[in-house]
């Protein structure tokens, strides 16, 4: 199947997009967009993959579903469009982020976190689609076997990647990461029901850069 990606995930996932599961993901997908209201829009589902390249990727930060309000969605996990208002998670990765990297006053001009995506950072969620104010609808069609195989390629085929693992989900996404090749942090989710629990004072972004700059790698501008 040909599918709209950025070219350099082509060859690590064709398996995926020749396997029967992900016709039929495809069929479900368009589908609900052509029966109901579906974030992100079409032209978004692989944005996270399009803002960046296979061999570029640094950093990789999990989430679950797509935001499932009006225009929140922009593909890209936890991010959204300039002049949306920040869902609180984004307000505390945001606090932290902050708060390790030294500037406990910095205030974004926005939730749209594109800037990370275009140093390395893939903004990946386990589901890229969901109906509106139904989280959770399009879980179970095949989205987290493609997730999963995004995950194993990176493991596999590159070296020296950060994965930030927020939340139990997140942490089982990640179970068979290579700790031997790759760094991975966890802690709980930055939501505000687990924030206070672990996420602030984590200093997951520092260290990231810690790591990154061990390994000959240019350190991400996190703020």
């Amino acid at each position: 199947m040909d599918v709209r990606i950025e070219d350099s995930w082509k060859a690590p996932l064709r398996a995926q997009f020749d396997a029967p599961y992900f016709e039929e993901l495809t069929r479900f997908v368009r589908a609900r967009y052509a029966a109901t209201e579906v974030y992100p829009a079409p032209s978004r589902i692989f944005a996270a993959f399009d803002a960046c390249p296979f061999d570029k990727v640094k950093v990789v930060i999990i989430g679950q579903d797509p935001y499932h309000g009006p225009g929140q969605a922009n593909g890209l996990c936890f991010s959204v469009a300039p002049g949306v208002a920040m869902p609180p998670s984004l307000i505390n990765i945001f606090k932290e982020m902050a708060a390790d990297m030294g500037c406990p006053d910095y205030r974004p001009a926005s939730g749209d976190l594109s800037y990370l995506a275009n140093q390395g950072v893939l903004l990946l969620n386990a589901t890229l689609t969901v109906e509106a104010h139904s989280p959770g609808a399009h879980q179970g069609k095949g989205w987290e076997t493609f997730t999963d195989a995004v995950i194993d390629a990176l493991n596999r085929r590159r070296e020296h990647i950060v994965f930030l693992l927020w939340g139990s989900y997140a942490i089982r996404k990640g179970a068979l990461i290579d700790r031997g090749k790759h760094l991975v942090l966890t802690s709980v989710h930055p939501s505000p029901l687990s924030a206070h629990r672990g996420f602030f004072g984590n200093h997951h972004f520092s260290k990231a850069n810690q790591y990154l700059t061990e390994h000959g790698l240019e350190p991400i501008k996190w703020i």
